[in-house]
């Protein structure tokens, strides 16, 4: 009982790691001796993320645009190429794209189709064979995908692809945690409420304060609950939970 929550001496990729909510779960891992792998799009920014994680742990960078086929087989091939095995698998990185109804272009709705659901299908196949290498019955490998409350209850807010992909993350993370749970790999979904992030920047400078207020705990979430999540979900505790979306989001979703 006393190591349950421990994650230490496991590798991850957590995808979109270098900014936002990506950035809280990578700093989590690295914190607690996990050799954490970071993507994201901006190749210099993300080098400059994972060295400055590297100051508390192991943090490596391996940029790429997930939305392209190209990124995701040259990714995956490098974390096979230089670890063979992978215990995590994150699958954070994401797009919003906000217009009113009459003039929202197909160029939006493809981007963020593309990066919050295609790519977490692709990017979690091409990396079964390091999930399967690093799975056992006593310790499954996990992949953790990034949905929303959004995707459980209906935002007023006009980015009608984000709303649909997070509520399409869900159910792919149900279809693949009953498909892997057989092979030892678990596959959950964490559904973020309100957080301090760049996709949520706007948000919160405008109605930050009356979010919080609205949120039955009164506030906006912190690193340490996504963070905290994540680890529960990587570590031996969170072993038995599979093919579960977990709101952490103070309440708004299940008490409205």
């Amino acid at each position: 009982m006393k190591n349950i929550f421990s994650v230490e001496g496991k590798v991850a990729l957590v995808t979109g790691g270098s900014s936002g909510i990506g950035l809280m779960i990578a700093r989590g891992f690295v914190a607690n001796g996990v050799k954490t792998y970071i993507s994201s799009r901006k190749a210099q920014v993300c080098d400059e993320v994972a060295a400055k994680l590297s100051e508390h742990g192991t943090c490596l960078s391996l940029p790429g645009d997930l939305s392209e086929m190209s990124a995701i087989d040259a990714v995956s091939a490098e974390i096979l190429k230089r670890e063979g095995k992978l215990d995590i698998l994150v699958n954070n990185a994401g797009a919003t794209w906000g217009a009113p109804i009459d003039e929202f272009p197909e160029s939006g709705w493809d981007k963020v189709m593309d990066l919050n659901v295609k790519s977490i299908f692709f990017l979690t196949k091409a990396l079964l064979p390091a999930l399967r290498a690093a799975a056992s019955a006593e310790d499954p490998a996990r992949v953790i995908n990034i949905g929303s409350i959004d995707g459980l209850h209906v935002n007023p807010i006009e980015h009608f692809p984000y709303s649909a992909a997070k509520a399409g993350v869900h159910h792919l993370t149900r279809a693949l945690a009953r498909r892997l749970a057989p092979e030892n790999i678990t596959v959950n979904a964490i559904a973020p409420g309100p957080f301090e992030s760049k996709m949520m920047a706007e948000t919160l400078r405008n109605y930050g304060d009356q979010i919080a207020a609205s949120n039955p705990r009164g506030r906006i979430g912190t690193a340490e609950d996504i963070a905290g999540t994540a680890i529960y979900l990587a570590s031996r505790a969170g072993a038995y939970t599979n093919g579960v979306i977990l709101p952490v989001d103070g309440g708004i979703a299940g008490c409205s």
